[in-house]
């Protein structure tokens, strides 16, 4: 893999553990002093906020990555890409920050089919 395909990998980890943070961050807004009283549309604002830096590494890794850019990786491979990157982090954040939620072995099942679908996209066949 060229610098532009680990760049690209590097910022789509980066912007999906900021979306991460703006999706699903604000359910535990209310085990802090400071957001046990905020509104939806605080948190909303909030989450627009961390969104913003998703959005400051998603546009720059889509560009880097895309063969029609000079990236190593078309528009499908980008996106099985980001949705591989999306499951880790979202596994990581659940387990690390929830853990009330326990992942059964149907997620996990579902999650390793979606490896397999990285895999069968990025085959040569």
């Amino acid at each position: 893999m060229n610098t532009r395909g680990l760049q690209t990998i590097i910022f789509l980890v980066i912007s999906n553990t900021f979306m991460t943070f703006a999706w699903y961050g604000h359910l535990k807004f209310k085990e802090f002093s400071w957001g046990k009283n905020l509104g939806l549309f605080a948190i909303i604002l909030i989450s627009w906020g961390l969104a913003f830096f998703e959005y400051l590494f998603q546009v720059p890794a889509n560009r880097l990555g895309f063969k029609n850019e000079g990236g190593p990786f078309n528009l499908v491979q980008l996106k099985t890409i980001q949705e591989a990157i999306t499951l880790i982090i979202f596994m990581l954040f659940t387990t690390i920050f929830f853990k009330t939620e326990k992942l059964a072995w149907n997620h996990l099942v579902g999650f390793c089919l979606i490896v397999l679908a990285v895999f069968v996209i990025f085959k040569k066949w």
